[in-house]
Order: structure tokens, then C-alpha cells, then sequence
């Protein structure tokens, strides 16, 4: 199949766009168990849409720490359902985080229109192929190790350096394969084999991946070092209560006045306003200045 897409569905120029996360698995490190049928996923993913969500990001394995592998099959049970249904119902782009080409072939028959591929082309020698054949978008995120098996305790000699290096290398690695270069998107994938301090002078830094012309998708939804940094509890941490939302929307506004052009979050309309607000008080402060 042969599945053409452009980059009108994802339209980063124009505003940040909100990627919503679906995670339909029951381990996932912040909302595992929620949404592992089909009505509770699809229930789910509309109240997303209804929030703001500009793009629907569906995984089926989760990558958490000390999480396991799943097979292939397995994954695509969990959720090219999902995606089949869900694309019968809305023109809202969803996307399929997989790092496994063949769940991303099945998943872009079933209606995905984006690739999310966290190991960065690296994982499955495939993936290239199917995102070039299918002429879909592919977002390459930066890991340092390979799922599942990232190091606890990373060291980087230079880190915006190396991460931007990494880039270079899979990007050119994705044209070669047939990749149009205005369909990658780059993610330099917070807390995936970074320390808090590397998380944050990402953050802080995020406007240094423009040099690579293409846009950025930052996610840091509820992530370990947001706990870290506010000193929250284990208590605070296992009840999920909302403890980490408040560091969750500054690193997301951080992130958007650094350059961020897709943020992936789980609250959806939490972020859609704030992300409002910061644009209402850029909008009047560009106006008081002209």
C-alpha cells in the first residue's frame, strides 16, 4: 500500500500543534491500565480532540524504565483497532509510536499518517523503508542506548553538540533511504538516557536545533526529572494526582518560547490554554512595541 500524505496535516508554521498521548498499554509509566479497550481508548482520544488536541499519538509498548518488549504482534493488536476506528471519525492526524516497522506499515493501512519512532531509524533497518513508501511524516528522536536499554547514570562530553551530531547522521541516513526531508520532524527526546541537568539545558537550549531547519516536537509530559526537580514524594508521585502538571506546563511553555513547534503531552487541555495564554501575552507585547 502506498499511502501519499504531505505536510499539509501538520501545519508547524502556523501554530504549535498539541499531540495528544494515547498510550493503550497496560504498563505505561503515567496512565498504564486506562485505556486498554477499544471503547475506553476511543472514549479517550475523542475527549483529546474535543480539547484541543491537534494530533493523536498512539503507542502500544510501553518504554518506560524497566519496562519490558512486546512483540510485534501484540503491539499491532493493541492498537491498529484503535487507529481503524478512530480514523473513521476524524480528520485529526494520529500518529503511530512505534519504533517496530512492521506495526507502523499495519498502523498507516489502519489510518496513521505519522511515524514516532524513538530510537531515531535505529531499531528496525525497516522503518526507512516504510516511511519513504509511504510518503509519511517520521519523527526521529534522539536516545542515547536503544529502547529498553538506556543508561541509568548517562555522560555526555558536549550535549547539544552530540544530540545536533546524532541528528545530522539519521537525517542524512533518512534521505539516503528516500525520506523527503519536509517530512522529518526531530524530538531530542527528554529523559531518554539524559540526567534532569540535561533535560533542562535541552529546554533552555532547544533553539540551537533550528540550525537543522526542520521542526522540533518536544515531550515532556509528567517525566521522572520533573519530580526530581520539585522534590515530590514517591507517595505524590504513585497517586498521579496532577503532582507533576504544574512543572509539566512550564517545561511545555519553556519549550514553545524556545522554538518547539509540536509539544506531546497527556493534558491536553491543560496545555491548549496555556499555551493560549503565552500567546495572548506575546501577541500584546509585540503590539505595545510596534
Amino acid at each position: 500500500m502506498n499511502t501519499r500524505h504531505d505536510k499539509s496535516c501538520l501545519e508547524t508554521d502556523r501554530k504549535t500543534l498539541v499531540a495528544g498521548i494515547l498510550n493503550v498499554t497496560p504498563d505505561s509509566f503515567h496512565d498504564g491500565g486506562r485505556y486498554n479497550d477499544l471503547e475506553s481508548a476511543l472514549t479517550r482520544a475523542r475527549r483529546m480532540i474535543d480539547d484541543g488536541a491537534d494530533i493523536i499519538d498512539i503507542g502500544g509498548e510501553s518504554t518506560r524504565p524497566d519496562s519490558g518488549c512486546v512483540s510485534a504482534d501484540e503491539e499491532m493488536q493493541r492498537v491498529v483497532p484503535v487507529i481503524k476506528e478512530l480514523s473513521k471519525e476524524t480528520h485529526i492526524p494520529i500518529s503511530i509510536d512505534t519504533y517496530k516497522a512492521e506495526v507502523a506499515e499495519e498502523a498507516i493501512k489502519a489510518g496513521a499518517q505519522i511515524i514516532n519512532d524513538i530510537s531515531g531509524l535505529q531499531a528496525d533497518d525497516e522503518m526507512a523503508r516504510v516511511a519513504a513508501g509511504n510518503n509519511t511524516p517520521i519523527i526521529i528522536m534522539h536516545i542515547k542506548g536503544h529502547p529498553h536499554d538506556f543508561p541509568k547514570d548517562p555522560v555526555y562530553d558536549n550535549l547539544l553538540p552530540e544530540i545536533i551530531s546524532f541528528f545530522e547522521s539519521r537525517i542524512e541516513y533518512a534521505v539516503k533511504s528516500g525520506i523527503a526531508q519536509n517530512n522529518i520532524i526531530i524530538d531530542p527526546g527528554i529523559g531518554f538516557g539524559k540526567r534532569p541537568e540535561h533535560n533542562i539545558a535541552i529546554l533552555r537550549q532547544l533553539n540551537d536545533f533550528k540550525c537543522l531547519n526542520l521542526p522540533i516536537m518536544v515531550g515532556t509530559s509528567h517525566k521522572s526529572f520533573i519530580s526530581k526537580v520539585l522534590e515530590l514524594s514517591e507517595e505524590q508521585n504513585i497517586q498521579k494526582s496532577g503532582s507533576k502538571l504544574a512543572g509539566t506546563l512550564v517545561t511545555m511553555i519553556i519549550a514553545v518560547i524556545n522554538g518547539a513547534n509540536i509539544v506531546r503531552v497527556h493534558d491536553v487541555r491543560e496545555t491548549v490554554q496555556a499555551i493560549k495564554m503565552y500567546r495572548a501575552i506575546e501577541s500584546a507585547d509585540c503590539k505595545e512595541k510596534t
